[in-house]
C-alpha cells in the first residue's frame, strides 16, 4: 500500500486536469474508479500516438492503476448507481461545466444525503460561481487571463505556447490534489465531508509569486521582455553553433563569475557584476556571442563542475534517457493486457516508508464493469437488464 492506500476515488474527469490528478492518487495508492460514459469517449482515448495493441499512449499513461466502469448517465439507473458507490468511496472527481452533475441529480448536494463524509471535488476553467461560470475555456485563454502569458512574452514577440498545459496541470491537477487532501485531513479531525471548488484560471493567477506581488503591493508591472526572467537580463536561452540551447540561469553575483570562467571570458566580470541595466545589456550580449562560438556538447564539458546554473536545453527523449531521470527511477516500466511492459514517467515523489506503484496501464472502456457490479451485490440478471437498457456500456 502507497501512502494513499485507504482512499477510494470515483473520478468522473476526462482529458488532462483530472486524470492527471487521480493519477498520482493512483499511484500513490489511492484506489480509483473512473465513470466513463458509453456515448461520449474521453478523447484522450482516441489521441495519437497508438501503441501496437491500438490504443493511445497518452490515455495509457494518464489512467494507469484506474479502474473503468461504463455507465450512462443519462439513465436512472444508472445515477442510482453511482449513489450505492458513493456510500463506499470516499472522494468524488469530476470536471463537468457548473450545474451539469445537479442536472443529472449527482451534484454535492444530492450526494452529501447519501454520503455526509464525502469529499466533492470540481475542477472547471472558471470556477462554480462568477461572470465566466459558463464559458469554455482551454489552458491558453486560463494563461491569457491569469496574466502569465502576458508575463512570460519577450518584447516584440508573441506569447509562446507550452507543451505543457500549465492552467491545466498546475491550476486544475495540483491545486485539484492540494484541495482534495486538504479536504481529507478536514474531515479526519471533523468527521465533515464538504465540496472542494478548484478553478483553473483562478489558480492559474495565483501561481504569479513573485510578479504579483510586485504589481499588487509595490505597483511594479514590467513592459513584455523587461523582467529579470523574462528576456530583460542575463537569465534565458541561447543557441549554439549547432543549432542547439544553453539554458543560463546565472542570477546571483557568484554564479554570474562562474559564467564568465566557464565561458573563459573572466574579462566580462565587471559587465557581469555591474548594476547598471547598459551593462547588463551589454553582458548577455557578449555571453550570448561566446554560447554562439561553440557547438552545445562541447559547452556541456566546459560547464562540467562549474557551478554556474548552465545546463543544455534536451528534448524529451534525451531527458528521459539522461542520468538524472534515471537516477531517480522516472522512466517505469507499467504492465500492459497483452502480458508486456510499456515505458511511461514515473512519479516523481519518494516517500522513506513507502512507495508509489504502477499497477496496469489505462483500462479499456468498461473493463471493469462485471468486477465492480459484482462488488456492489448485483446478481447476473441485474447486470444483463442494466446493458439490455443502455444503462451499462
Amino acid at each position: 500500500m502507497g501512502p494513499l492506500g485507504s482512499l477510494r476515488i470515483l473520478d468522473f474527469t476526462t482529458l488532462l486536469p483530472g486524470p492527471f490528478a487521480s493519477m498520482i492518487l493512483a499511484d500513490l495508492g489511492a484506489e480509483v474508479l473512473r465513470v466513463e460514459s458509453p456515448t461520449r469517449i474521453d478523447l484522450a482515448r482516441v489521441t495519437p500516438p497508438l501503441d501496437k495493441g491500438g490504443e493511445s499512449v497518452i490515455h495509457r499513461h494518464l489512467n494507469r492503476s484506474k479502474r473503468s466502469l461504463s455507465l450512462d448517465l443519462k439513465q436512472a439507473s444508472a445515477r442510482e448507481l453511482i449513489k450505492r458507490l458513493v456510500k463506499e468511496y470516499d472522494v468524488v472527481m469530476e470536471q463537468f461545466r457548473p450545474g451539469v452533475m445537479d442536472r443529472l441529480g449527482l451534484g454535492y448536494e444530492a450526494l452529501k444525503e447519501v454520503n455526509p463524509g464525502l469529499i466533492y471535488c470540481s475542477i472547471t476553467g472558471y470556477g462554480q460561481d462568477g461572470p465566466y461560470r459558463d464559458r469554455a475555456g482551454h489552458d491558453n485563454n486560463y494563461l491569457a487571463l491569469s496574466g502569465i502569458a502576458e508575463g512570460c512574452r519577450h518584447a516584440g514577440q508573441t506569447p509562446v505556447p507550452a507543451t505543457i498545459q500549465i492552467g491545466d496541470q498546475a491550476g486544475g491537477s495540483l491545486y485539484g490534489l492540494i484541495g482534495l487532501l486538504s479536504a481529507v485531513i478536514h474531515r479526519q479531525h471533523t468527521g465533515e465531508g464538504q465540496q472542494v471548488d478548484v478553478s483553473m484560471t483562478h489558480a492559474a493567477f495565483a501561481l504569479n509569486a513573485t510578479a504579483g506581488p510586485a504589481a499588487l503591493a509595490a505597483g511594479v508591472s514590467l513592459p513584455a521582455g523587461c523582467g529579470p526572467l523574462s528576456g530583460g537580463g542575463i537569465y534565458g536561452y541561447y543557441p549554439t553553433l549547432d543549432g542547439r540551447y544553453l539554458s543560463v540561469g546565472s542570477l546571483e553575483p557568484q554564479f554570474r563569475q562562474q559564467l564568465c570562467l566557464g565561458l573563459a571570458r573572466e574579462d566580462l566580470q565587471p559587465l557581469a557584476l555591474s548594476p547598471r541595466p547598459e551593462d547588463e545589456a551589454a553582458f548577455k550580449e557578449q555571453v550570448a556571442g561566446e554560447i554562439a562560438k561553440r557547438d552545445l556538447q562541447e559547452w556541456v564539458e566546459m560547464f562540467r563542475g562549474v557551478d554556474a546554473c548552465v545546463e543544455p536545453v534536451l528534448d524529451l527523449p534525451e531527458a528521459a534517457a539522461s542520468e538524472l531521470m534515471k537516477n531517480r527511477g522516472m522512466v517505469v516500466d507499467v504492465p500492459v493486457p497483452d502480458g508486456g511492459m510499456q515505458q511511461q514517467i514515473g512519479c516523481p515523489l519518494k516517500f522513506s516508508a513507502s512507495a508509489a506503484s504502477y499497477r496496469y496501464v489505462g483500462a479499456a472502456l468498461g473493463a471493469d464493469n462485471e468486477s465492480v457490479l459484482n462488488e456492489l451485490g448485483l446478481s447476473p440478471a441485474q447486470i444483463k437488464e442494466l446493458i439490455e437498457s443502455g444503462a451499462l456500456g
